[in-house]
């Protein structure tokens, strides 16, 4: 709901400075509107517009590209879990607490990400990766092989357990920064410059003023996927659950 309210809120000064620019149209002397005047100002609308359109186009990419990152992070998590339950089932029926915990620590996971990161997004902080995978290390761990084939298939499983819990913590660090907020003031503080310098521009009439708001809406709801995309576990737009879904199921079978 946060990146609703923001997208809402660049909408309205995007749209307000707008109109601040048609009535400052109608406030400048006459002389500050024709000639070598005009041409600054239409020079500057073009500076603006083209870093707009370069720097709001490229945000939208990184997001997206964020999202979809975050996404195949999550298979190959999926994939490793996999790769770790097979080679416990390898081991024997010893290993057989430890898939337990596995198991239940993806649930967890599952519950977390799909269900839980709306009350409480600090629940995907490293911290809780480190709890809940640092287990199923220990259970792994307990194991004692007696066979060649026990121990290869142990050797295994704490492989593919590390890779997975790699991926599960870089998951959690780019979740802790994935827009740079600095960046997103100088988007919005340029859009209310060439909103404003568009009404200065312009005369006033209805068609000018839903001009105005639709290219305000237009700018908001940008940046409303660069706000939303950067939470593919809590926005609008989420990742979907059907990887860890049949990872899920396929475990300790």
């Amino acid at each position: 709901m946060t990146s609703v309210w923001i997208a809402v809120g660049v909408a309205i000064l995007t749209f307000g400075s707008g109109l601040l620019g048609l009535f400052l149209q109608q406030r400048l002397p006459k002389h500050h509107m024709t000639g070598g005047s005009k041409d600054m100002i239409l020079a500057v609308i073009g500076l603006l517009t083209l870093l707009l359109a370069l720097v709001l186009g490229t945000l939208v990419g990184n997001t997206y590209a964020f999202f979809a990152n975050q996404k195949s992070e999550l298979e190959t998590m999926a994939s490793r879990a996999l790769m770790v339950d097979q080679a416990l089932s390898h081991y024997g029926p010893e290993a057989k607490p430890a898939r337990e915990r596995m198991k239940e620590a993806l649930s967890q996971s599952y519950d977390l990400f799909w269900r839980g990161a709306d009350a409480d997004p600090n629940e995907l902080k490293v911290s809780v990766a480190l709890d809940r995978w640092g287990a199923i290390a220990t259970a792994i761990d307990a194991l004692n092989p007696t066979t060649d084939a026990q121990k290869s298939a142990l050797a295994a499983a704490k492989a593919n357990l590390a890779l997975m819990e790699q991926t599960r913590l870089l998951m959690s660090l780019q979740l802790s920064s994935p827009v740079a907020w600095s960046l997103l003031t100088s988007v919005i503080l340029w859009s209310m410059f060439l909103f404003c310098g568009f009404g200065v521009l312009s005369g006033t009439n209805p068609t000018t003023i839903v001009a105005l708001a639709l290219g305000a809406v237009s700018v908001a709801s940008a940046m409303f996927l660069v706000l939303d995309l950067t939470q593919p576990y809590s926005g609008l737009f989420r990742i979907p659950a059907s990887a860890i879904e049949q990872t899920i199921e396929a475990i300790d079978k």
